[in-house]
């Protein structure tokens, strides 16, 4: 995983949006083990919740204009079901016309899995990348842990 060398992941330190989420069910997989694609769907309720809280400002019609063009997952930990999950998110790096976010989701204190996620601003009209600049700039810039 890339990102902040100084930022350690697997720590609950190192986010500044939480969310969490109950394991269900049918989130196990015949090993009786919640299975990757229920994590990763985690990763995705932190995602949802970071831009809720965040960027909610910026309305929904710039919202829309974002594509996630890498997700990377290291799953570190069996999680079991019942229980729950809190997933953080952390804004590691942002470029011109693109921002990555370090996620991580706990069991506990017990890091399950971690993430990184590369996601780029694109012009709805031209289907381009552009450029990350203003409030929004600002706001990612904010979620940062420096």
């Amino acid at each position: 995983m890339t990102g902040t060398p100084e930022l350690d992941l697997k720590t609950r330190a190192a986010y500044v949006s939480w969310t969490n989420a109950t394991i269900r069910y049918s989130d196990l997989d015949p090993n009786g083990h919640v299975n990757n694609g229920a994590i990763n769907a985690f990763f995705e309720d932190g995602r949802v919740q970071f831009r809720n809280d965040r960027m909610i400002s910026l309305g929904d019609d710039f919202l829309s204009g974002f594509v996630l063009v890498k997700f990377s997952v290291e799953y570190l930990k069996v999680l079991h079901y019942p229980g729950s999950v809190d997933i953080g998110t952390v804004v590691t790096k942002v470029g011109r016309s693109s921002y990555v976010l370090g996620q991580g989701v706990f069991s506990g204190e017990d890091c399950v899995a971690i993430a990184e996620v590369i996601t780029v601003s694109l012009n709805d009209k031209t289907q381009k990348s552009q450029p990350i600049e203003g409030e929004l700039r600002a706001i990612l810039e904010n979620a940062q842990k420096l």
